[in-house]
């Protein structure tokens, strides 16, 4: 099979892995319109499980992988001049640009031509069995045909800016501080030897009201250091590292598609769904379905009757991480309901933004379920049963 990846990214890298693996005379090509080595972004994050199943799929670039990540195993929230710990998150951080390099390495050691600045457009297709769009949320073969693959956008309120920083965070961490003009918070994680992710989230009038709106790329990072100046320890943010622009402020756009392939065309990653980046999912979802891709191909002869069990199984194993990242998000859009909470019970909740029935409960009476539902299993199971069911009853009436 000839196959083209549009896209230089982490699932295309790997999706072309797994089909050389599976049979060395496939032709593949991956196209990236971005010169070597000028990824944006900082560090990803990814949990044991995806090591299980990267070794399963190709023992070589998973222990390369693991061996140039870095774990944590503790959570750890500053608020309100104190801290609260939670043990046993353990954790995986690999820089984007380490991770890409190893996989593009891997690949071109199975016989996978990676080409950067080389651009594919819609009215350019390159000639191939099958082209694989894995080219990111705002893919161009996609938007060409978008009303086709019934892609739907939605942006989420709060607005956020992905920054690097020396400080090294030995846990992943949490720091959340009031400001005359509302609550900002930050997502910290270490992704190597001298460098962490520092992913800083507030609503837009916050935003706005610190003139972050307004601020150049040095006054915003040093405001940002002022604000940050406790759990930073003096150590410096960082914007962009390459000559793409300054780290702007934005609003996270969850991204759907009804339908995920037409013709020899398949969306694969961000170019087919995202979740929102505080369940840290994005790149663990991206490999999975190039895991998923690749397996579908190997054991449906037929290429449409594969790209559909593909579409169908990713689909199915999205749903219960789409609706976490909802209401995870949502959380931090209704941080003022939980941030004046006693802090221990304030990061119980934080672990809790998941569940589907917290935002419908009484914080503090959440939490006493919560605690007591840790301790008898029935509750457990009455809580777990309840929770979706509250959910649809209250979106049902607001769509009224």
């Amino acid at each position: 099979m000839k196959i083209a990846c549009v896209g230089g990214g982490p699932a295309g890298l790997y999706f072309s892995i797994l089909m050389k693996r599976q049979d060395p005379s496939h032709d593949i090509t991956v196209h990236e319109r971005n010169p070597a080595g000028s990824t944006y972004g900082w560090g990803v994050t990814y949990w044991a499980a995806l090591l299980d199943k990267l070794h399963e799929g190709d023992p070589e670039s998973a222990r390369a992988v693991r061996a140039n990540s870095v774990r944590w195993s503790d959570g750890v929230a500053h608020i309100g001049g104190g801290t609260t710990v939670h043990h046993g998150d353990e954790g995986f951080g690999i820089g984007r640009r380490r991770l890409l390099d190893l996989l593009a390495e891997r690949a071109r050691s199975l016989g996978v031509r990676v080409e950067y600045e080389h651009e594919i457009t819609a009215d350019r297709m390159p000639e191939a069995d099958l082209v694989v769009a894995c080219d990111g949320v705002n893919s161009a073969l996609r938007d060409a045909h978008a009303d086709g693959f019934g892609s739907d956008v939605t942006l989420g309120r709060n607005t956020y800016i992905w920054l690097g920083t020396t400080k090294v965070f030995d846990s992943f961490t949490f720091a959340f501080v009031e400001t005359e003009h509302g609550w900002i918070w930050c997502y910290a994680y270490r992704f190597g030897d001298d460098l962490s992710t520092c992913v800083v989230e507030c609503s837009p009038e916050t935003r706005d009201g610190l003139g972050l709106d307004r601020a150049d790329e040095a006054d915003g990072l040093a405001l940002l250091e002022k604000i940050f100046a406790d759990v930073l320890d003096g150590h410096a943010l960082i914007g962009r590292e390459h000559a793409d622009g300054s780290a702007q402020w934005l609003n996270f756009r969850t991204l759907t598609n009804r339908v995920w392939h037409r013709g020899n065309l398949v969306l694969l990653g961000d170019a087919a769904h995202t979740t929102h980046y505080s369940i840290g999912a994005g790149t663990t979802l991206a490999l999975e379905d190039a895991i998923a891709l690749a397996g579908a191909l190997g054991e449906e002869p037929d290429l449409s009757a594969a790209l559909t069990r593909y579409e169908q199984e990713r689909r199915s194993a999205l749903l219960s991480v789409q609706s976490a990242a909802r209401y995870s998000a949502r959380w931090y859009e209704n941080l003022p309901r939980y941030v004046r909470l006693p802090a221990e019970q304030m990061f119980a909740l934080l672990g809790q933004r998941h569940s589907p029935l917290l935002p419908y409960v009484p914080p503090q009476l959440y939490y006493r379920i919560d605690r007591a539902a840790g301790r008898l299993e029935a509750l457990r199971r009455f809580k777990r049963w309840l929770g979706p069911r509250v959910a649809r009853t209250v979106q049902a009436r607001t769509r009224r």
